[in-house]
């Protein structure tokens, strides 16, 4: 990052699961944020997974009321009101009386959303134009990088595959014949120096 911009100038973000590390270091969110000094921004899909686990300890699987609760309470944290949606959690499991399995995974929501609401400040994210969700860089990975390089039988070297990757990102983003004739164009030159110098196109 600091090759790439050594002034500093950009924001920088990185997008992460909120998860705490099983082993005795700083999970890693924490450690890039001391180091790299980035924006940590909580996935807004892994929020969603926590959503549904809670939103199945309430309603049935597949149920509207699912879905309308699942859809409340993300609209309410996109808004800035993850306080709120943590405190209504755990109002209702001391309002149901609720224990045993259930109690643990609402609890495991309430103190999973709790732990990451610095990073969840999605209003604000989305007002500056940020992303708060990985879904397109992941999807833009399959597209560009696995369907083409995974294929059955497939061997690469690191500069093989660079130069691959480079022509299907051309491809997919369709410059590819402006590419080639650009490609073309440098090739003449390189093997007609002068030619290129005096015939006119």
């Amino acid at each position: 990052m600091d090759r790439r911009g050594p002034t500093r100038s950009t924001t920088r973000l990185a997008l992460t699961d909120g998860e705490r590390t099983t082993s005795h270091r700083k999970p890693l969110q924490i450690r890039v944020d001391q180091r790299l000094k980035v924006t940590l921004i909580l996935d807004l899909m892994h929020v969603l997974e926590k959503l549904w686990k809670a939103a199945y300890v309430f309603h049935a699987e597949g149920s509207l009321q699912a879905d309308l609760w699942v859809i409340d309470r993300t609209l309410r944290i996109l808004f800035g009101e993850v306080g709120q949606v943590v405190k209504g959690i755990r109002q209702s499991i001391t309002k149901r009386g609720l224990s045993g399995p259930k109690r643990q995974t609402l609890n495991a929501v309430a103190n999973y959303l709790y732990r990451n609401r610095s990073r969840m400040r999605y209003n604000k994210y989305l007002a500056n134009g940020w992303p708060i969700a990985s879904g397109p860089v992941e999807g833009a990975c399959k597209n560009l990088i696995k369907d083409r390089m995974e294929r059955s039988g497939m061997r690469w070297t690191e500069q093989m595959a660079e130069a691959i990757v480079q022509l299907r990102a051309i491809y997919l983003s369709g410059d590819f014949d402006r590419y080639w004739q650009f490609h073309i164009d440098q090739d003449q030159r390189r093997l007609y120096p002068v030619a290129s110098a005096v015939v006119p196109k």
